[in-house]
């Protein structure tokens, strides 16, 4: 009897110890909160997904991002871009003020700033008239030769008139003419339309044309604006 009383005593502990006390609740309310625990868990390992997220269709294709381009261009080019291939046209005239030619020629260089690559210098005053080599030139309204100068460099063969024209005192240059091409001495009397020389490639030329400038009270203007002003039928 003793030995069996020991044994279910001794069982009874290890029941004891092996079980939670929850177990043996009444109202099984901890039972309870351990299975909410659990429960509450499991919803948090669940609700583990992405807040957003974006669908792409299989067709769209990738496009690259398109960027502008961008050039320099050095202030010679531009200078060089700008009265290069001059592109000025004119019509010819009959009257008082005329231009140097009696018909339509090519003009390649204008008045004003440019490279110092194109003559040496980088202003260049003058028009540059191309109707080709031996072309007669002609004057472009009355007046007196003032300088005729046959020089190697610079202007080679040049002639200078000056003109009083509207009250105001104008030097019309043409330069760069065929040696030996042009009578005029200093002193001559001139009439518009009379002849100054042929067209050549005298002096610092790079090809055979006129150089044509104008000059108002010793200021060199642009003659292509101011004869397309003054130039008269």
């Amino acid at each position: 009897m003793v030995s069996l009383a020991a044994l279910l005593a001794v069982g009874g502990l290890v029941v004891a110890g092996s079980v939670p006390a929850s177990l043996f609740a009444a109202d099984g309310a901890s039972l309870a909160s351990a299975t909410a625990a659990e429960a509450t868990t499991a919803e948090v390992e669940t609700a583990k997904v992405p807040l957003q997220h974006l669908a792409v269709d299989d067709n769209v294709a990738a496009v690259a991002p398109v960027r502008d381009t961008f050039n320099t261009t050095s202030y010679a080019e531009q200078l060089r871009l700008k009265f290069a291939n001059y592109g000025g046209s004119f019509s010819a005239t009959t009257g008082a003020v005329r231009w140097p030619f009696p018909y339509t020629v090519p003009i390649t260089d204008g008045f004003g700033m440019r490279s110092a690559a194109i003559s040496g210098r980088p202003m260049h005053n003058g028009v540059d008239f191309v109707p080709g080599v031996g072309t007669a030139i002609f004057a472009i309204a009355d007046g007196v030769v003032t300088f005729h100068q046959e020089e190697t460099g610079g202007l080679g063969n040049n002639v200078m008139i000056h003109h009083e024209i509207q009250g105001n005192n104008i030097d019309s240059v043409y330069a760069h003419m065929q040696y030996g091409s042009s009578p005029l001495k200093v002193g001559d009397a001139i009439k518009v339309g009379d002849f100054i020389g042929l067209v050549g490639d005298t002096g610092t030329a790079s090809g055979a044309h006129l150089h044509f400038e104008l000059h108002i009270d010793k200021i060199p203007v642009d003659p292509f604006a101011w004869l397309k002003a003054n130039a008269t039928n």
